[in-house]
């Protein structure tokens, strides 16, 4: 029952996106009482990632654009004389413009099995999960417990009346995969790594063979193979949420693989990218003479702040403007320009080129032959780790747990508490909200920018080689002037993001029109839709494109915080992704606020090693229980777990 939670705590969290997320771990590990709720069910907010029938259910909900929540006990009767509410949404919004095309085969004669497929996969999913054991990889068992009795224990509390009403709204197998959807989020990358293990000999062999065409019905069956992210991103290996992972410890809870290509589109073919000294002096794309240009100038570009008179000059002309006056051929420049500096020829003066090249040099070498890392089984995978560490020292979780209002006292201007869905008032010093919890009243005078997004299952990659297994990445310069470059990643099945035989690839742009408007035009020139391949053994040049979606999201990223109207100081706003490649920004914005609530904290310390741990036989109960579950903690970090630990050691 909601009256089980605690009536009062330091900190409350509305929201579990990676700001979120990371600002709970913080305060959490630093002393702070932390309540973390979300309405929604499933981990992440828009940085979340789903297997292929979550990803429908996801679609669904946002096509039949219905509530999150059902109508809770009237909030407004608890409000007194000298308090006054701040109303949430109870809606999200920040989804728009959601199209999916199949271009896959429909397989007519599969249709009835295929129909039923979809819920008796999901269904298998939930079946196995709370039986199955807890991989070390995640959080202590303890812990993962706590997590899925706070989801199952608001399961049981919520009104039959909402889950008829959920009916209502949707048909019984949609809300079906909903329901199933949150259990396997909080368990997901176990029983998925489980899996992992054991398919990978029958699935090279019975599931995908290289010349079969693929079936959506195929897609279908193997949906649990995917994880799909809504928003794509890759971490620097020297950035700040690299940095955080590893002072804090929280890697240990994930796993990473290092992009393999930087790839470049040109006169429309695409091309890899020698970036590293390696790549330079054996790439074949280059001569001699501009294998020397593009080593003098990278170098250069390590170290331009040493040489002021190099650049003063140009400080004030583009970037593109600059290469030009390098002793660079055009070749070397566009090179630069979108596949190292990732900039347009607008977009950037001289320093913020310099910048960003000296960042993308500086990374090199750290992982790997190129400067990107991604999370195995995606991006939503970073919330839940630092969900799992504000767990393992005290934080209480609940998902589909809405809040209804912030409740204002009137004379302090301060909010004293919350008022949840059950009508329970929770009394806390500090509340951070995700954006998309303000209604409407709120943010009225909040200007709002918006990401293009594109989902594709596709046959094969990009660019063929001799491996299957590349991770890419890819810039294709806007056609016209003004217009923006559109960001593709390209994940083969190694990364646990797809299944074998196909490739996920994430299209992302800043906004000028809708998703497909923005998108479409570099989809059609990377790819072929399946349906125009009429016979089997005909040699496509372009890989075949199986499934799409695109939609728009909201970027708050550069909202000011004055922006919205009244809010108390206590009260603290956490923007959802912004439309960078990195993560830098998520993790500014939480070491910001973190410092706002406790100051002089350090920042996501690392927990404490077993052996420093001394328990003292007079000690209260308490504090020694608490070590124990430290100390079981650390014992279940797995050892063949994938550490970013000691990096330059990794390195050599």
């Amino acid at each position: 029952m909601a009256d089980n939670l605690p009536s009062e705590f330091d900190v409350i969290v509305i929201g579990t996106g990676l700001p979120e997320s990371i600002i709970a771990a913080a305060c959490s590990r630093s002393g702070q009482r932390v309540l973390h709720v979300d309405s929604r069910s499933y981990y992440g907010g828009n940085w979340a990632s789903f297997s292929f029938s979550g990803i429908l259910s996801w679609l669904k909900e946002y096509q039949e654009n219905s509530d999150i929540v059902n109508e809770g006990p009237a909030w407004q009767e608890q409000i007194l004389e000298n308090e006054e509410a701040i109303a949430l949404s109870r809606k999200d919004k920040t989804i728009q413009h959601v199209e999916v095309f199949c271009y896959a085969s429909q397989d007519l004669h599969e249709e009835v099995e295929e129909a039923g497929a979809l819920q008796k996969n999901h269904a298998s999913v939930i079946s196995e999960n709370p039986t199955e054991a807890v991989h070390s990889a995640y959080l202590p068992s303890e812990d993962e417990s706590l997590c899925i009795a706070s989801c199952e224990m608001l399961t049981e509390q919520t009104p039959s009346s909402d889950l008829e009403t959920a009916l209502e709204i949707s048909n019984v197998k949609v809300t079906g995969e909903t329901e199933k959807h949150d259990d396997k989020t909080c368990m997901k990358s176990a029983s998925e790594e489980e899996t992992s293990k054991n398919v990978p000999t029958t699935e090279g062999t019975a599931l995908q063979p290289k010349k079969t065409r693929i079936t959506y019905s195929q897609i279908i069956k193997e949906g649990r193979r995917f994880n799909i992210d809504l928003v794509s991103k890759l971490l620097y290996s020297r950035g700040l949420l690299i940095d955080l992972l590893i002072k804090s410890n929280v890697s240990r809870y994930a796993e990473f693989k290092n992009i393999t290509r930087i790839l470049a589109f040109r006169e429309g073919r695409v091309e890899q990218v020698p970036c590293s000294r390696a790549d330079v002096f054996n790439s074949k794309q280059l001569t001699m003479v501009e294998k020397r240009m593009l080593m003098k100038f990278l170098t250069f570009c390590m170290e331009y702040e040493k040489h002021p008179d190099e650049y003063k000059a140009y400080e004030e002309i583009t970037f593109s403007e600059y290469l030009k006056t390098q002793k660079l051929t055009p070749n070397l420049q566009y090179f630069v320009l979108h596949s190292i500096a990732m900039t347009s020829e607008t977009a950037s003066n001289t320093i913020d080129g310099l910048k960003a090249t000296k960042n993308f040099l500086h990374c090199l070498g750290r992982y790997g032959n190129t400067p990107f890392l991604f999370p195995l089984y995606g991006q939503g995978e970073l919330p839940q780790c630092f969900c799992r560490m504000c767990a393992v020292f005290g934080g209480i979780y609940c998902l589909r747990h809405s809040v209804q209002c912030l409740v204002v006292d009137k004379e302090s201007r301060k909010c004293k508490a919350i008022i949840d869905q059950f009508g329970q008032r929770i009394i806390s010093k500090h509340f951070l909200v995700e954006d998309s919890y303000f209604s409407e009243n709120t943010c009225s005078h909040v200007q709002y920018r918006q990401i293009s997004r594109s989902v594709l299952i596709t046959d094969r990659s990009v660019l063929k080689t001799d491996s299957d297994q590349q991770i890419s990445i890819l810039t294709v310069p806007g056609e016209e002037p003004g217009t923006f470059a559109v960001r593709v990643i390209e994940l083969c099945s190694s990364t646990m993001t797809c299944m074998k035989g196909t490739y996920l690839v994430h299209l992302t742009c800043t906004s000028s029109k809708t998703a497909r408007e923005d998108l479409e035009p570099v989809v059609q020139k990377l790819f072929t839709p399946y349906t125009e391949t009429e016979t089997e053994n005909e040699e496509v040049e372009k890989p075949r494109l199986l499934w799409a979606l695109y939609f728009n999201m909201r970027d708050s990223s550069d909202v000011s915080r004055n922006s919205y109207n009244d809010l108390p100081s206590n009260v603290y706003v956490c923007s959802g992704p912004d439309s960078g490649l990195g993560n830098d920004n998520a993790v500014k914005q939480a070491e910001t606020l973190f410092q706002l609530i406790c100051p002089n904290e350090d920042f996501c310390p690392p927990p404490p090693n077993p052996e420093d741990i001394i328990t003292d036989g007079d000690s209260l109960q308490s504090e020694a229980s608490e070590a124990s579950v430290i100390l079981e903690a650390n014992s279940e970090t797995p050892k063949e777990s994938a550490s970013l630990g000691n990096p330059e050691e990794a390195s050599q």
